[in-house]
């Protein structure tokens, strides 16, 4: 979930965003398929672990390809902290929508297979508040709640990925705090902490579903932006200077130098002596006698 890297290859173009599809759509079937399909079996703890494990996996599948955002708010935070460009952001956020609906749109058709499954009593994995919250929290506490996990979620995201951090374990880190994420937030809204992952669902469900879906794009796009400020002006450590602004900064100090000696060689200049001023005004005092 790293900042996606960017070439003038076409073919590496087209990748990343097919990347992006295909993890989110991996993060729908698998994480709503655990609530959906075995959330009976394996309870709260079950499916916590289902959404961090695949969000790990998909962190090494895919994160050297597209940097494996799999989530709008991920994606706006890294735009605004300036790792990614709008371009790329915007076809990020599409195609994972794309790849969520497809995600859900597979989950049903498995999970009609269940002669006693119906999407109006065992949903598809959709988030929700009031009636549709699992233990039936408020509004209130359902934005509250995304906002803060979306927050806590998008700034271990940065610190992972960050240079200063050890290499090779941003997938662990990010996973596992996915885990503790859903934990606490499956009880309040299912979790979301990613407006595509509520998007796919509700999006196939319909009704209600699809009209609270509006708080799980908000609360979590605010939630990315706090992270990404507070990251950005508070807890960021200082980059090392590439090697481009190195060479120009060396340059520059050159150029300052040169100038410098310019300046002190020309205050250098010898002036007329005394003694030659005085024979210059001797010998216009005898031309004028003349």
């Amino acid at each position: 979930m790293a900042d996606s890297k960017s070439n003038g290859d076409g073919g590496y173009e087209a990748r990343k965003y097919i990347a992006e599809l295909i993890g989110t759509m991996a993060l729908v079937f698998f994480g709503c398929g655990a609530a959906v399909l075995a959330g009976a079996k394996i309870g709260f703890l079950g499916i916590a672990f289902s959404f961090g494990m695949v969000v790990m996996v998909m962190v090494y599948a895919i994160g050297p390809i597209s940097g494996c955002h799999i989530n709008p708010a991920i994606t706006i935070a890294m735009l605004a902290a300036r790792k990614i460009s709008v371009r790329d952001s915007v076809l990020y956020i599409v195609m994972q929508c794309i790849g969520a609906l497809i995600g859900a749109e597979l989950l049903l058709w498995i999970a009609l297979g269940l002669p006693e499954y119906t999407t109006t009593i065992n949903g598809l994995g959709q988030n929700g508040y009031g009636d549709l919250s699992p233990l039936k929290f408020t509004m209130q506490s359902g934005f509250i709640a995304e906002v803060v996990l979306t927050f806590f979620f998008i700034l271990v995201i940065f610190g992972a990925t960050s240079k200063e951090a050890p290499k090779g374990f941003a997938g662990a880190a990010i996973g596992f705090t996915l885990f503790i994420v859903h934990l606490v937030g499956i009880p309040v809204t299912g979790t979301s902490v990613n407006p595509a992952r509520s998007f796919g669902p509700a999006v196939i469900i319909g009704g209600e579903a699809f009209n609270q879906l509006w708080l799980f794009w908000l609360a979590t796009i605010i939630g990315g932006l706090l992270a990404a400020v507070v990251w950005m002006y508070l807890l960021a450590p200082a980059e090392p200077m590439s090697r481009e602004d190195f060479e120009r900064e060396r340059r520059a100090a050159m150029e300052e130098a040169r100038r410098v000696r310019m300046k002190k060689s020309e205050g250098k200049k010898p002036a007329a002596s005394s003694k030659d001023e005085d024979e210059d005004e001797e010998e216009e005092d005898e031309e004028e006698e003349e």
